[in-house]
C-alpha cells in the first residue's frame, strides 16, 4: 500500500467557465484562481478550486458533463451541511437527497447547474 491519497485531483467539466467558478465560489464560498492555457502550457484554460496544491485539490475546465449517472466528486462545505446545501441552492444548484450520516460525517447529493453530480460534505467533529 502506497502513502499517497488514493484521490490526487478532481476535474468538472463546465459548459461555460465564467458562470461555472461564479456557481461555486458562491456556493462554496472559495476564490478560485482562472489559470489560462497560454500560459501554464496545458490544454485548455482552467479555473483552480485553489492553487497551494498543498492537499488532494481540482479545477473547472470547459467541457462536457457525463449524463445520467456519471461520477460524484464530494466537496467539504465550510460551516455546517445544512447551510451548505442552502448555499448550493441559492447559487442555481439542486439538493437532490437528505443529509444522510456516515461515520466520517454527513453529506448530501446535489447537482451543479451544468448537471454534475456533487456530494456535499460536512466532516464529524472531533470528540
Amino acid at each position: 500500500m502506497t502513502e499517497m491519497p488514493t484521490v490526487v485531483w478532481t476535474e468538472i467539466p463546465v459548459r461555460d467557465l465564467q458562470k461555472g467558478q461564479a456557481f461555486y465560489e458562491a456556493a462554496f464560498g472559495w476564490s478560485m484562481v482562472f489559470q489560462a492555457a497560454a500560459k501554464t502550457g496545458g490544454p485548455n484554460d482552467y479555473v483552480d478550486f485553489s492553487d497551494d496544491m498543498v492537499s488532494v485539490g481540482g479545477h473547472l475546465y470547459p467541457g462536457r458533463p457525463a449524463e445520467g449517472n456519471g461520477p460524484t466528486i464530494h466537496l467539504a462545505v465550510p460551516d455546517t451541511l445544512e447551510d451548505g446545501m442552502a448555499r448550493f441552492e441559492a447559487a442555481g444548484g439542486k439538493v437532490v437527497s437528505p443529509a444522510i450520516e456516515i461515520p466520517p460525517g454527513r453529506f448530501a447529493y446535489a447537482t451543479d447547474p451544468d448537471g454534475n453530480s456533487i456530494g456535499l460534505f460536512e466532516p464529524r467533529k472531533a470528540a
